[in-house]
């Protein structure tokens, strides 16, 4: 299954490439995590889309939120909404490189957001969470840089 999980990953990379982004956040035409608002996935258990009238810029993305009020959350303590590793993948991030995900693939561990690739990577990480997480954590500095 991991060889599977792997050798997706790395096509995918192959066809990515020119498209990967030197940025610290995930953004697609700018706009963290697709549009959908990282507060509501801690109040809410679920993804939820944000509106353009409730956005915020940080770390050189737009983040969009559904209240006003889960946006002054996330302005006031950013660091805990955000998904870790700029919402890359977190099973790509601990392989060392970047990834796009899918909001679906979304969980919450130890108070901290993270994002997968698709579900079939999401069941690989969940396998071994804590030392991917551990490993991704790890990397993450030098990934983050990456283009």
């Amino acid at each position: 299954m991991k060889k599977t999980v792997f050798a997706t990953l790395l096509a995918f990379f192959a066809a990515w490439g020119a498209k990967a982004q030197n940025q610290q956040v995930f953004a697609v035409n700018g706009i963290a995590i697709k549009g959908y608002d990282a507060v509501a996935f801690f109040k809410e258990g679920k993804p939820v889309k944000g509106f353009d009238s409730l956005a915020f810029m940080y770390k050189n993305a737009q983040w969009r939120f559904s209240s006003k009020e889960n946006m002054e959350s996330f302005k006031a303590s950013p660091e805990h909404y955000a998904p870790q590793y700029g919402g890359y993948c977190a099973y790509g991030t601990a392989a060392g490189h970047k990834a796009p995900t899918q909001v679906e693939t979304w969980s919450i561990v130890n108070d901290k957001l993270y994002f997968n690739f698709n579900m079939e990577v999401k069941q690989s990480w969940e396998k071994d969470r804590a030392a991917l997480i551990q490993k991704a954590d790890q990397r993450w500095p030098d990934v983050m840089l990456q283009k």
